[in-house]
C-alpha cells in the first residue's frame, strides 16, 4: 500500500492553531479536514498560520464545505447564489492552508432523473471553476458519496461527476456506502471495487480521500454515525483493499468521539506495524556490522 494518511473530520481545537496542531501531533495524527459543514468559523490568518503548522508537522488538510454548498439547482435563484458563495470562502481558505482538497456535497435530484442531474451539477461546477481560476482559488474539490439510498449521490453519480470534470475527484464515504448496500460492506472485496472505481477517475498521483465511520442504517439509507464496534462496519477490510493499489489515501474519521477514530487507525496501521516489526527481527536491519565483502 502506497502512504496513508489519517485524522479527524474535526479541528481538535479552535482556541489557537497551534493548539489545534499540538493535539493532531499528540494523538500521531497525518491528516484532518477543517469541519464547516455547519457553518465558517475560521478566518483567513487562523487558515494561513493552521496550514504553515499543519505542512511543518507533515499533516495533510482538506476542507469540507457548508451542507448547503452544493451544485445542481433547478433556478440562477438566491439559493444557487448562496451556494456559491459557500464554495468560493471554502475553496479561499482552502488556498489560505494549503489544503489538499475541499469537500462537498452533491446535491439533489429535484424532480430530474440522474442524467439530468448529473449534467447540470457539472455544468454549474464548469461555470464555478472559472471564477475561481478568476480569484486564483482553482483548488481541486471532491464529491462525496452519500447515504440515502433514493438520494442522488451514489457511488456512481460522484465517479461519472469526477470523470467530467478533472479537477473533482469522488470522496468515498464507506459508511454511506455501507448503509446504501444494506450492510454489504463486510469483507475486501466491496471496498476494492469501490476503489477501483474512484482510481478509475482520479488524475496520476492524487491521493484517495476517504470518509470512514461506524454507521447505523434503516431501509438502506444512515441514520447516524456510531462508536466503532457497535455496527458492523469494520476498518480492516479497508486496510486490506487499499494494499491492493499503488495510489496514496488520506482516511479521514467521521467517527462521534476519540476512543472510535484512535480504534480505526489501529486498525488501518495495523499492517504497517507488523511489517516494522518484522524488518526489525530480520538479520539485515540488525545494529551487529556484518564482515565487508572483498
Amino acid at each position: 500500500m502506497a502512504k496513508l494518511r489519517f485524522g479527524p473530520a474535526r479541528v481538535p481545537s479552535r482556541r489557537s492553531p497551534g493548539e489545534a496542531i499540538r493535539i493532531l501531533k499528540q494523538r500521531s495524527f497525518t491528516a484532518c479536514e477543517i469541519d464547516f459543514e455547519g457553518g465558517f468559523w475560521m478566518d483567513y490568518p487562523w487558515a494561513t498560520r493552521f496550514g504553515e503548522l499543519a505542512r511543518e508537522a507533515k499533516i495533510v488538510l482538506s476542507v469540507h464545505a457548508p451542507i448547503a454548498g452544493f451544485m445542481g439547482h433547478l433556478e440562477r435563484d438566491k439559493k444557487q447564489r448562496m451556494a456559491v458563495g459557500m464554495l468560493d470562502h471554502s475553496a479561499g481558505i482552502a488556498k489560505a492552508a494549503g489544503a489538499e482538497l475541499v469537500v462537498f456535497h452533491p446535491g439533489f435530484l429535484l424532480g430530474r432523473n440522474r442524467e439530468d442531474t448529473i449534467a447540470s451539477v457539472c455544468e454549474q461546477l464548469a461555470e464555478f471553476r472559472e471564477r475561481m481560476e478568476g480569484k486564483d482559488r482553482a483548488v481541486p474539490f471532491g464529491v462525496e458519496v452519500m447515504g440515502r439510498v433514493n438520494d442522488f449521490g451514489s457511488l456512481d453519480d460522484v465517479v461519472a461527476i469526477a470523470g467530467r470534470l478533472g479537477w473533482v475527484r469522488p470522496v468515498l464515504d464507506f459508511a454511506h456506502m455501507h448503509a446504501t448496500s444494506d450492510g454489504a460492506f463486510l469483507d475486501v472485496e466491496p471496498f476494492a471495487a469501490a476503489l477501483e472505481a474512484a482510481d478509475a477517475v482520479l488524475e496520476p498521483k492524487a491521493p484517495f480521500h476517504v470518509h470512514f465511520s461506524d454507521i447505523a442504517f434503516a431501509n438502506r439509507n444512515e441514520t447516524k454515525h456510531l462508536p466503532y464496534g457497535e455496527g458492523t462496519l469494520r476498518a480492516d477490510p479497508l486496510r486490506k483493499a487499499l494494499r491492493r493499489f499503488k495510489r496514496p489515501a488520506t482516511v479521514i474519521s467521521e467517527s462521534p468521539d476519540l476512543k472510535s477514530t484512535q480504534a480505526i487507525f489501529a486498525a488501518l496501521s495495523a499492517s504497517a506495524r507488523r511489517s516494522s516489526r518484522r524488518a526489525s527481527s530480520s538479520p539485515a536491519s540488525s545494529s551487529r556490522p556484518r564482515s565487508a565483502k572483498n
